[in-house]
């Protein structure tokens, strides 16, 4: 379990090179900030503290929150390349207010201030060979798929039904995505790699980035960040630890496909080099890549936007 422990108003450690205002921070339950016009046991941050993660510090390696940042994952990366030692598998670093997030093909990503939770986790994957490591955003996102469905109440969950995976990083509610997911490498660890997730909890309407996008208030989940931080570590964790055993790997990509709504469907997947090609989507391959049938071919795709043809 990761203890909580609590340090003096203003003392912000920085890590490496990062920026005081989204250095990690172990503490947060509260903090005497008379600095801020508040009195003794005033809440570090006026949205989200470590302390509103009970379940999830119990699974995490290590549970960092902080009040705001530019990008969790540019953070984690950096701090994780700085000191290996001090973030074991599953460190998390969290916020409820990133401002300049990244999504796939280095597109940008924002919300407004406590409308959406970023997370990025540390996977250590030696045992997944690097031929297979396409899986563990595959795999990312499944265990947000469940954890998302979990946080609908019985009347609305539809039987999991509303909730699914879209191949390669995005999760749908009701064909909307709720989620990205956006894997990377650690410098210099080969076998380390930072794991982010962008989920709209409580954003309004009105404040949706697209017509095609949704968030779970909208929905009618019960956003509960700590049960969906903790849920999603546990499958997460369970779902890798699988991936490296012969007996069971097999369960693991079985358990992916069947979480993912991509396939046995007609798709039109937009290839980075600006190709489209449009098809029947058949399954997953070995690495993990989009089997796209296309004229009586197979074909493999390893990167694309997806869009499912109704």
């Amino acid at each position: 379990m990761v203890g909580v422990a609590v340090r003096q108003a203003g003392e912000i450690p920085e890590v490496g090179g990062l920026a005081a205002e989204s250095a990690y921070l172990r503490d947060f339950s509260y903090l005497d900030d008379s600095r801020r016009g508040g009195g003794s046991r005033r809440p570090y941050s006026e949205r989200m503290q470590a302390g509103d993660f009970p379940r999830a510090a119990i699974i995490a390696g290590r549970l960092d929150v902080v009040r705001h940042t530019g990008s969790t994952n540019t953070d984690l990366l950096a701090a994780v390349a700085e000191q290996p030692d001090a973030y074991p598998h599953l460190s998390v670093l969290v916020t409820d207010d990133q401002r300049a997030g990244r999504g796939r093909l280095d597109r940008t990503w924002t919300a407004p201030a406590g409308a959406a939770l970023a997370i990025s986790v540390l996977v250590r994957v030696p045992g997944i060979p690097a031929v297979q490591r396409g899986w563990v955003s595959l795999i990312a996102g499944t265990a947000m798929t469940l954890a998302i469905r979990d946080q609908f109440p019985p009347e609305n969950a539809g039987g999991n039904s509303r909730v699914a995976l879209k191949w390669p990083n995005d999760v749908l509610i009701d064909g909307a995505k709720v989620c990205g997911i956006l894997s990377q490498m650690v410098p210099g660890e080969p076998d380390a790699i930072v794991v982010g997730a962008g989920i709209n909890t409580r954003m309004m309407p009105e404040q949706l980035p697209v017509p095609t996008a949704t968030s779970l208030a909208i929905a009618g989940a019960d956003v509960d960040p700590d049960r969906l931080l903790a849920d999603y570590l546990r499958a997460l964790d369970r779902m890798l630890a699988a991936a490296v055993s012969a007996d069971a790997v097999a369960r693991v990509h079985t358990e992916v496909q069947g979480a993912c709504a991509t396939l046995e469907r007609q798709v039109r997947v937009m290839l980075p080099d600006n190709r489209v090609l449009e098809g029947w989507a058949t399954g997953l391959d070995d690495a993990g890549r989009l089997v796209v049938a296309v004229d009586g071919k197979s074909l493999s795709v390893a990167a694309g936007d997806v869009i499912h043809v109704r």
